[in-house]
């Protein structure tokens, strides 16, 4: 397995997907700093004041509104509770593995690596750590834009930094074996391209609960990857909070089994 995973590193720091990706990213957060810092500006508070009625009590509800902010509110509003994030890595997943099916390059893999599960997991093992090396890319450029941009909000501890980073990586790799499940499944560009679209934004899981919500049976919709990302703690207060950690191994071992089980059943 390890030789393939050497191969698919090799690949994919090759491939385009993996930068344009990533660079869409970056520029989605350079735009929300950007921005925000127009908006938490003197001149911005003002403007934003004069547009409303209140005038100075509204300058005022809304200056302390920003104060209650802090850095890991801000980095996750931007970058992952909205599910661009989900969205984005969704597709490059999507790319990367169908591409073996596209260039035939999986009939090549199968025929030295007769153990199918040996695909699945360095598949999912790219998958985990360009997942790894996004979070922190964007957390790094994150926190050096706050302070470049004068500390536009208050620095959040690291205790909660590192808890929310491990267990936000569990769901987002569990989210890309579910990407590699259906590719793996469907072997079409397309589905896999709707699926990141559909699944990751949180576009069904969204529809679906306001759909149950109606009849009062939407509780256990709270432990979709989508609702998990968006709800979950950020910080660590009590052994409960430990749930998305199951959330998100639960989810990642159920994929991965269910993607080796038909690899194995189907012909290359």
């Amino acid at each position: 397995m390890f030789n393939l995973l050497r191969m698919d590193l090799y690949r994919v720091i090759r491939s385009k997907s993996l930068y344009v990706c990533f660079g869409i990213l970056l520029l989605m957060v350079f735009t929300a700093f950007g921005l925000w810092y127009v908006v938490v500006s003197p001149q911005g508070l003002e403007l934003l004041a004069s547009l409303e009625n209140g005038g100075n009590v509204q300058l005022t509800g809304l200056s302390k509104a920003l104060e209650e902010l802090d850095f890991l509110m801000l980095f996750r509003q931007i970058c992952l509770d909205g599910g661009m994030y989900n969205l984005m890595l969704g597709i490059f997943v999507m790319l990367f593995v169908c591409a073996d099916f596209q260039k035939g390059f999986i009939k090549n893999v199968m025929a030295f690596h007769q153990n199918r599960w040996n695909y699945v997991g360095s598949k999912l093992l790219t998958a985990a750590i360009v997942d790894a090396c996004y979070l922190v890319g964007m957390l790094a450029v994150s926190l050096v834009l706050n302070q470049v941009l004068g500390q536009l909000v208050s620095p959040s501890p690291w205790q909660d930094l590192v808890f929310y980073m491990t267990w936000v990586w569990l769901l987002t790799t569990a989210f890309s074996a579910l990407i590699i499940l259906l590719c793996v499944l469907t072997r079409s560009v397309a589905v896999g391209a709707v699926a990141a679209v559909l699944l990751g934004s949180g576009l069904v899981v969204t529809l679906v609960y306001g759909l149950l919500d109606l009849l009062h049976l939407n509780g256990w919709l709270e432990y979709t990857i989508y609702l998990t990302m968006s709800m979950g703690p950020g910080h660590f207060a009590s052994a409960g909070d430990l749930k998305v950690y199951a959330v998100g191994a639960g989810f990642l071992a159920l994929y991965t089994v269910l993607t080796g089980i038909f690899l194995n059943k189907k012909d290359i």
